[in-house]
């Protein structure tokens, strides 16, 4: 363990037990006799044990150690054996400091194989779509909310079919373990059915159909109130046209090479996946023209509903036009999410974020 993470820069926490070293000797040596700085001393033996490694640990202590012996000997307070116990207070603050120190280690080691394991999943779940598929430039990036899981419930994938360039972007409900396995099913149904279903509706009516066997499987809340919004897209080969299908999901975003953003609202609402045997009429495919230069932009509502100090929701239609044309997919995610980050004033977000950019070369 070399430090523990903090808010503060990692060499101020350093110098701190040195500095209170520092302050407890210059105390003692111009205050009069029955005060003495040996607390400070052993706040920085314990101090070093939680923020530095076990060798600045042990130093920091054997430095406390010869400047309470100095300070007793310099006192002659092994008279009234107050020398003692304060010799004994800093030692067995040295001795804490250890402790405290190898505790934080192994915790340390144990967190970072949980969080590399966590991502590990996350890879193998929701691997990094291709960066090129027949005319399109592809982009994608995932933030868990849940930083140290590495892992949530937001979904996204690309793959070329006989049908066109056909994506997916998704928002389970809940976290967990029930929306990883959920996001399982949902990118298993995807990847077996594009290449399968003629249109895009029959592809939703698959992931309907996957989704509910899962969520009769699982009893409890899930079976009851689980669902996930999400949206199909499909590119036809050229790249030119574009079929979307929105199942209750934010509205993907079209950016032209102007700069110029229009957000692609469906023109019939529909229910999310999982709600397929609520009824109602499934909604035919929205058809947009795509030029050459523009770039589609799926995001989750960890992105549409990420607030600013004042409490008002982020808007990408209204945003993104001032952060002007972007050169490519991945240039169009990174100026979002610094663009988030920039309306959050640099506050982590509450809910996962998923971002999707394509962009017709």
């Amino acid at each position: 363990m070399d430090t523990v993470t903090t808010g503060w820069p990692t060499a101020i926490v350093r110098w701190i037990p040195a500095c209170l070293i520092a302050v407890a000797v210059v105390f003692d040596l111009v205050t009069p006799a029955p005060y003495t700085g040996d607390p400070l001393l052993a706040a920085a033996c314990v101090l070093a044990g939680a923020t530095q490694s076990l060798r600045g640990t042990l130093g920091t202590c054997l430095a406390a150690m010869l400047a309470i012996v100095a300070l007793v000997l310099d006192d002659d307070r092994f008279v009234n054996h107050h020398g003692v116990s304060d010799l004994v207070s800093v030692a067995l603050a040295g001795v804490v400091a250890v402790f405290v120190n190898r505790t934080l280690n192994r915790y340390g080691r144990r967190l970072e194989t949980v969080r590399g394991v966590a991502e590990a999943a996350q890879r193998a779940l929701l691997p990094d779509p291709p960066q090129r598929l027949g005319p399109l430039a592809i982009a994608a990036r995932y933030d868990a909310a849940a930083s140290e899981a590495r892992i949530g419930g937001d979904i996204y994938a690309a793959q070329a079919t006989p049908y066109g360039i056909r994506l997916l972007i998704g928002d389970v409900r809940g976290k967990g373990l029930g929306a990883v396995g959920a996001v399982g099913v949902l990118l298993g149904a995807f990847r077996e059915a594009a290449d399968a279903e003629p249109d895009l509706p029959r592809l939703a009516d698959r992931l309907d159909r996957a989704l509910e066997r899962h969520q009769s499987g699982s009893g409890g809340e899930t079976q009851l109130e689980g669902f996930t919004t999400g949206l199909l897209a499909e590119f036809s080969a050229d790249g030119g046209t574009l079929d979307l299908v929105n199942r209750g999901h934010p509205p993907p975003y079209l950016l032209a090479a102007d700069g110029s953003v229009r957000a692609l609202e469906p023109s019939a609402p529909d229910l999310p996946f999982g709600m397929h045997a609520l009824g109602g009429v499934r909604s035919v495919p929205d058809t947009v023209d795509v030029p050459h230069g523009a770039t589609l932009l799926l995001v989750t509502d960890g992105v549409t509903e990420t607030r600013d100090a004042a409490g008002d929701f982020y808007d990408p239609q209204a945003r993104l036009p001032a952060l002007g044309p972007q050169a490519g997919p991945q240039q169009a995610v990174e100026a979002l999410l610094r663009d988030l980050d920039t309306w959050t004033g640099g506050q982590p977000g509450h809910d996962d974020r998923a971002v999707l950019a394509v962009r017709r070369d």
